[in-house]
């Protein structure tokens, strides 16, 4: 107890010593800083108002009163006494060992605790006093400060200081640089020159800067793997918007191919197999030749990746709705004759880009290439493992879906998709990425951490309790790529934050990295027991899947794809339709996720206190109904991207009088003949 009260009093001086230094900077401050002599430079910094009342300052205002000194020295020397009072001795103890039983420290401890809180109390008051104090010194240098500038400037400086006010109160009319003429273009150096007056509602996005051309075989190859994804992407969502309306009114219908075990899995794999992986491979066949600075390796075997990639979903989706399936294996229900076309398939693709990577033309490896290549390895390694008999029964198939499922999402989409971002993102923005070392440092960590995470979805499960606390630890090392990939990208977007706001692509490349990392912490903070033991087999986890394969797998996508359609294609998309494909599918996304994670939260709480089954049920209504409107919303934006697909490939030409007038004369013109007939109105 001593001792704390030695502790104390040491603080206590150490706090009188630094207001005492504190007092003594006090005065003069501002009188030193602050000359009296008016020149064009002192009174730059002035406003109107503040010139208007120098001008009216004639005689000097006397200051206050000086300040009292001694306010401190005097509670200083009041306080001091009750200090040295509140010493008491303390006899010794007649047990050696009493002052480590708990009821003494106990003692000691709320003994203390009313110490400290007058302590806390004291300087609080001293801190007070002290504000006020130096409070009084600066107004009386203010005061001297003002009375100065009234009685020695005002006669000789009116001059100057009227110029400055008129040259403050100045205005410009706004139609100096515009005028009032109507625009003339003669040169062709205006963009809008329809425009004469007013501006457009919605600002207008910048175009893409001009790339060199590539090969319009590799163009079609590109377009054809997106409209795929997107196609699949419509598909999909709609069955998922069907599987979400029947949490609300499940008995809309009684067809056995329409039940939610069957279309669920439909749902999952043509959005994971379909839409994402189809999405990646086409943005990737851009981004692994333009790296390299090279050539596609084979066209022709793109297209037959691509060829084989659809054929296995058509007979994936009619198999799983007829009740054929691989049985429990999560994201893996096509039987394995339908999974090996897609698996031939991703392997033709895997080829293609070893093959034009080996074949670039600059020395090193870029990191988008590090990213991709390690993507395409994984999964043939992945699906074999998965798919192969040899350790499907028992425990070892629970293994192998852990596995698989998570290595599928990280080693499968993440990788692919953050070597997608190493490209673009600095494309966009027309600047290297932030740090190189980063982004290495970021790929070996997840590969090594990663691979080891799968089992955190089963803990508390017959898995041996090694395999699972070795999950976790994973599943916390995971914190390091993500931590520096996040760094990397967002300092790429430092010094260039403007313009997020003209460009189509980056709002969804923003969304997409804050989204990896708040999804991927997530993923960390669901691993360990605790959170585990209320989380797990809840919404909770639908809420999570759909925050790392939407928020960030398909706003990726979506960005990649509003990035170099233009400029395969030279037509842009309608503004505002980007604009309500972008919020849709945001403010869908949240309200979808956030009350699924508050009544998982919920739900597995009422586990925890073994209420009925049925109380959760009943419990989830109000969350399972914003999950079907935040669904809705996704499902909308889905139809406003295949749309702005659509006017990005086959923009319509705008029906105009004076095209269609002036086609009919220069049909005249060219062939001599008379006025023909079009198929539009007579004018």
């Amino acid at each position: 107890m001593k001792l704390l009260v030695f502790v104390l009093l040491g603080l206590f001086l150490a706090y009188i010593i630094k207001i005492i230094i504190s007092l003594s900077q006090v005065g003069g401050t501002l009188l030193k800083k602050i000359s009296f002599k008016v020149d064009k430079n002192q009174i730059s910094g002035l406003t109107a108002d503040q010139i208007d009342i120098m001008l009216k300052i004639v005689t000097k205002t006397p200051g206050p009163a000086p300040a009292v000194k001694i306010i401190l020295p005097a509670l200083i020397i009041w306080l001091w006494p009750h200090f040295s009072n509140a010493q008491t001795t303390v006899q010794a103890a007649t047990r050696e060992n009493i002052l480590t039983q708990p009821g003494v420290l106990i003692t000691f401890v709320l003994l203390f605790i009313p110490l400290l809180a007058g302590f806390l109390l004291l300087i609080s008051k001293i801190s007070t006093l002290l504000k006020k104090y130096q409070r009084s010194k600066i107004q009386v240098e203010l005061q001297s400060i003002a009375d100065n500038l009234g009685n020695e400037m005002f006669y000789e400086e009116v001059s100057v200081l009227s110029d400055r006010k008129k040259a403050l109160l100045f205005q410009l009319s706004q139609n100096e640089l515009a005028g009032e003429n109507i625009a003339s273009d003669e040169k062709g150096l205006l963009n809008n020159i329809k425009i004469q007056h007013g501006t457009d509602i919605f600002p207008v996005k910048k175009k893409p800067i001009p790339r060199p051309k590539i090969d319009p075989k590799l163009t079609q190859l590109i377009l054809a793997f997106i409209a795929s994804a997107v196609l699949w992407l419509v598909i999909g969502t709609t069955i998922g918007e069907y599987v979400g309306i029947k949490f609300v009114a499940p008995d809309a219908d009684a067809i056995s191919w329409l039940s939610f075990g069957r279309l669920r899995p439909v749902h999952t794999n043509l959005v994971f197999w379909g839409w994402a992986t189809l999405g990646m491979l086409g943005l990737g066949y851009y981004v692994v030749p333009m790296v390299g600075n090279g050539k596609l390796y084979n066209i022709k075997m793109g297209w037959a990746s691509l060829h084989l990639i659809n054929l296995s979903h058509v007979l994936g989706t009619v198999s799983l709705m007829a009740g054929i399936n691989n049985g429990g294996g999560e994201y893996r229900e096509y039987i394995w004759p339908i999974m090996l076309l897609f698996a031939i398939g991703l392997g033709l693709s895997t080829t293609n880009y070893l093959k034009t990577i080996a074949q670039r033309k600059t020395k090193e490896i870029y990191i988008s290439n590090w990213y991709i290549s390690a993507a395409v390895i994984f999964l043939p390694i992945i699906a074999l493992v998965s798919y192969l008999p040899f350790w499907q029964n028992g425990i070892g198939e629970v293994i192998l879906q852990g596995f698989y499922m998570h290595q599928a999402v990280g080693l499968w989409f993440m990788m692919f998709c953050l070597g997608l971002l190493y490209y673009f993102l600095p494309q966009q923005f027309n600047k290297p990425i932030y740090s190189y070392s980063l982004g290495v440092l970021a790929f070996w960590t997840q590969i090594l951490f990663y691979t080891l995470i799968g089992t955190h979805h089963f803990v508390f499960s017959a898995l041996p309790w090694w395999l699972q606390t070795t999950a976790i630890v994973g599943s916390v090392g995971m914190l390091i790529p993500v931590t520096s990939g996040t760094i990397n990208f967002l300092m790429t977007f430092k010094g260039g934050w403007d313009k997020v706001t003209n460009s189509y692509s980056l709002p969804f490349f923003l969304v997409g990295v804050i989204y990896y990392f708040t999804g991927s912490y997530q993923g960390t903070a669901e691993a360990f027991r605790s959170t585990n033991l209320i989380w797990h087999f809840t919404d909770f986890t639908i809420a999570h899947s759909h925050i790392t394969m939407y928020g960030i797998i398909s706003f990726i996508i979506f960005a990649g794809i509003y990035a170099i359609v233009p400029r395969l294609t030279g037509k842009e998309p309608p503004q505002i339709m980007v604009g309500a494909h972008f919020w849709l599918a945001l403010i869908g996304l949240q309200f979808y996720t956030i009350p699924l994670m508050i009544g998982g939260t919920l739900k597995g709480l009422s586990w925890g206190d073994a209420r009925p089954f049925i109380e959760s049920v009943v419990l989830m209504g109000p969350y399972w109904l914003w999950r079907a409107i935040g669904g809705s919303m996704m499902w909308l934006s889905h139809l406003v991207l295949a749309y702005n697909l659509y006017k990005m490939v086959y923009p319509s030409e705008e029906f105009t009088v004076k095209e269609e007038v002036f086609k009919i004369l220069k049909q005249k013109a060219d062939l001599n003949t008379p006025l023909i007939k079009t198929d539009h109105e007579p004018i």
